[in-house]
């Protein structure tokens, strides 16, 4: 695997979450430390951490439009921002219960999470620190988001197995059945809403002109968790409960290739991202 620009993530060490950024000039290998497997190293690369100030289930780290990192500290309440020039932290409390699970920045630098514990879309506002909810009609646990071009947030409910639709400049919510324990969610480039049911062993896809839903079958227990597009178009999707990587035609609508993962079937793969110059 080629890693060509610096990535951010939050890690568990002990009591405290961290942020991580990484630096590979050159190459190397994800491995995956809990699993038993060594990663691989090269000179050039630089790991460099910072404690977030709240160590509670920090995790979903996002950039912003100025370069900052946005981070959801689930069970701290709070939405976390880290200056990347200055190496500095500022942390928002939000509203009882929000719990935020995952995040995004808009084009504009505001703050979009799920609120996971109380049935919620939540926008922070960085620069006033206002926080407005717009709640789930389902009740629900909004799980992850996506925004599309038109600056429509699309949302997955996992344990309501509904995919939610959220127009920013309403505060309307929509929402559409689903199956499966919706989890990850992507759009394709023609907009399609794609969607993990790592309870069901599928991929959704929603048409958002109609509201139509289809899915793709996995193989069984492979449990797709989260996802990605590529500049490509195709998706790439981890299979948490086989300890691969799935690579899917949306147009075709069919699996181009599974790849198996240095850590072996109980690796658990949790997330995957693609870069701009196609590197997974």
């Amino acid at each position: 695997m080629y890693l060509r620009f610096r990535l951010w993530r939050t890690v568990a060490i002990g009591s405290f979450r961290l942020l991580l950024a990484f630096s590979m000039a050159n190459t190397a290998w994800a491995g995956g430390s809990n699993y038993g497997i060594t990663p691989g190293a090269r000179p050039k690369g630089k790991i460099t951490e910072w404690v977030v100030p709240t160590p509670k289930f920090a995790r979903d780290p996002a950039p912003g439009p100025d370069g900052n990192i946005y981070i959801a500290v689930m069970s701290g309440n709070k939405i976390a921002r880290f200056d990347t020039r200055a190496k500095t932290f500022k942390e928002w409390d939000l509203p009882d219960g929000a719990r935020p699970h995952g995040l995004l920045v808009d084009r504009n630098g505001q703050v979009w999470y799920t609120g996971n514990g109380n049935g919620t879309i939540g926008h922070l506002d960085p620069v006033t620190g206002k926080v407005i909810e717009h709640k789930a009609p389902s009740g629900g646990d909004p799980h992850t988001l996506v925004m599309d071009d038109q600056g429509v947030i699309w949302f997955t409910v996992q344990n309501g197995n509904r995919i939610g639709r959220l127009d920013t400049r309403t505060g309307v919510i929509t929402e559409f059945q689903a199956a499966g324990r919706p989890y990850g969610i992507a759009l394709d480039k023609a907009g399609n809403v794609w969607f993990c049911e790592i309870g069901g062993n599928k991929l959704g896809k929603l048409d958002p002109k109609t509201g139509k839903i289809t899915e793709l079958a996995l193989p069984a227990n492979s449990a797709p968790r989260r996802m990605a597009t590529a500049p490509d178009g195709s998706l790439w999707v981890t299979l948490a409960g086989t300890g691969e990587l799935v690579r899917v035609d949306p147009v075709a609508g069919k699996v181009i290739k599974i790849y198996a993962l240095p850590a072996g079937p109980s690796g658990g793969p949790y997330a995957v991202t693609v870069d701009g110059a196609g590197v997974v």
